[in-house]
């Protein structure tokens, strides 16, 4: 007589499950094995999902069934394929035990329903979730090593790629020139969230879903570390191996932005003006600005207690075109910025290719003192030299390298650590016409606070103002040129260079 029999396979996706068999392989082995015992299946049950947890709906209502006697037992390939965690390993013994289970059956693992069986079995569950829980634990080990080695155990952010080759993250090539687009436009804060989504979109970017990125995607993109070098793993900070995009200078900008836009902003009575904090009265007081009928007008603060201020208001808008016609006074003709530009650039190369022989023989003079350095202790340790001696040559060589290298620092500083200042100022000096052709306030008053300082003066509603260094020099240059062109004119014979001071 044919004995009713539940017949279950199961195949999960999770690495413990890669050796065993297919859910075809299973079922075909099965049902051989069910004909050669004279079983008979009431039903073919199959799942998908792992074992190690309880939950999984067709196992239950397998055992549920079992209970209102549809069968008297279970045909699997192996124990494992029935139980990977306690739970569901004690309800099939506790079956066994009240009698609703009659028999269990395995092509690869012998049982009867005897207590020597019901021993075995446990043992066959325990071994099973003992192979779980120490593949865990294994896999766990495996990640924290990958991320001591500086690789990101996880999907790579946009712009960069998971090489399944080399089992490590890469660039990718052209989505990563897009994400550096992206920083470099927050970072200039002229752009919101949503602005950079579009500009995503637009350079073919979207989200898995098709759409555009939402603002707390691109937030979360924005504020990535990994885009640094870094990466988070389990809350705390490790430095990537990986190549990062994004110079630090724009990640810090983007960062500030950031934080700036994400304060709530609440509307001051009282908002600062423009204007504010550069000018002060004849008097000697603070200038400060107020709105009337729908116009900002600046005046002394008057909060003397000696004089009596009586200088007039005057507005906003005739501070701005004095403001814009002194900044057109100190401007660097464009041709004559060019040039300036052009003798630095030569002078940056002459200087490097004059310092070139004696950086380079300074240099190989430091690694031979590297080299000999370890040989030094050598002879120490194997008593060739005695500590003193040791101790002395050891002294010199350190005090030698150190004096090579502050040398071609002392070099490279004076070569070229005036260059880059001198480049700046020419730039700004280029700049400021179209600053002072703009309606942007703020910007006119950082250029005016740097050429006068705290020297411009208000008085009966006109600007008194006294150039600092060297934008005093500037303006007489360009006053006592102004007919010629090549700035040139504007060298001395010995070059661009400062003259050193002796």
């Amino acid at each position: 007589m044919e004995q009713k029999f539940f017949l279950y396979a199961r195949k999960s996706t999770d690495v413990e499950d890669k050796q065993a068999l297919s859910i075809e392989a299973q079922i075909t082995e099965l049902r051989a094995f069910a004909k050669t015992e004279q079983l008979e299946i009431v039903e073919e049950l199959i799942e998908k999902q792992s074992a190690k947890i309880p939950g999984r709906p067709i196992f239950n209502l397998m055992l549920d069934r079992i209970v209102k006697g549809e069968a008297i037992g279970i045909l699997s390939w192996h124990p494992d394929r029935l139980a990977r965690n306690s739970v569901d390993g004690g309800r099939i013994i506790y079956l066994l035990d009240a009698g609703n289970l009659l028999a269990l059956k395995f092509p690869q693992f012998w049982f009867e329903s005897t207590p020597q069986g019901k021993f075995m079995l446990n043992i066959a569950f325990g071994q099973s979730k003992y192979y779980v829980d120490s593949l865990s634990e294994n896999t766990k080990r495996g990640l924290r090593q990958k991320v001591r080695n500086g690789i990101y155990p996880g999907i790579a952010p946009l712009g960069y790629l998971n090489d399944v080759r080399i089992k490590s993250i890469v660039v990718n090539r052209k989505k990563s020139l897009i994400v550096r687009k992206a920083f470099e436009l927050y970072a200039e804060g002229n752009s919101r969230l949503e602005d950079v989504s579009t500009f995503l979109a637009q350079n073919g970017v979207f989200s898995r879903k098709g759409t555009h990125f939402k603002r707390d995607r691109i937030s979360h993109l924005l504020s990535n570390s990994f885009y640094l070098g870094f990466f988070r793993f389990k809350g705390e900070l490790y430095e990537g191996k990986h190549q990062p995009i994004i110079s630090k200078k724009i990640f810090d900008a983007v960062q500030a932005v950031l934080k700036q836009r994400g304060r709530p902003r609440k509307k001051e009575q009282n908002e600062p003006k423009p204007f504010c904090g550069l000018l002060r009265c004849s008097c000697g007081m603070g200038i400060t600005a107020e709105v009337q009928k729908g116009h900002t007008y600046y005046r002394c603060t008057k909060k003397s207690k000696i004089t009596k201020c009586l200088e007039p208001f005057v507005r906003e808008e005739e501070l701005d075109g004095q403001v814009s016609k002194l900044l057109q006074k100190f401007s660097l003709k464009k041709n004559w910025a060019e040039t300036l530009l052009e003798m630095l650039e030569k002078h940056k190369n002459e200087t490097a290719q004059n310092s070139f022989a004696f950086v380079q023989e300074s240099k190989d003079k430091i690694e031979s003192i590297k080299i000999k350095l370890p040989r030094l202790l050598d002879s120490y340790l194997e008593q060739d030299i005695e500590r003193e001696t040791y101790l002395e040559k050891k002294k010199i060589f350190m005090l030698e390298k150190k004096s090579l290298e502050e040398k071609i620092s002392n070099l490279e500083q004076k070569r070229i650590g005036w260059v880059e200042p001198m480049e700046n100022w020419i730039k700004e000096a280029r700049n400021l016409p179209q600053i002072a052709r703009e309606n942007n306030l703020f910007p006119k008053k950082v250029a005016a606070k740097e050429i006068f300082g705290s020297n411009l003066i208000l008085s009966a509603r006109a600007l008194r103002a006294e150039p600092q260094k060297p934008w005093r020099f500037l303006q007489i240059a360009a006053e006592k040129f102004s007919e010629k062109s090549e700035s040139l004119k504007l060298v001395p014979s010995g070059g661009i260079e400062p003259p050193s001071r002796r």
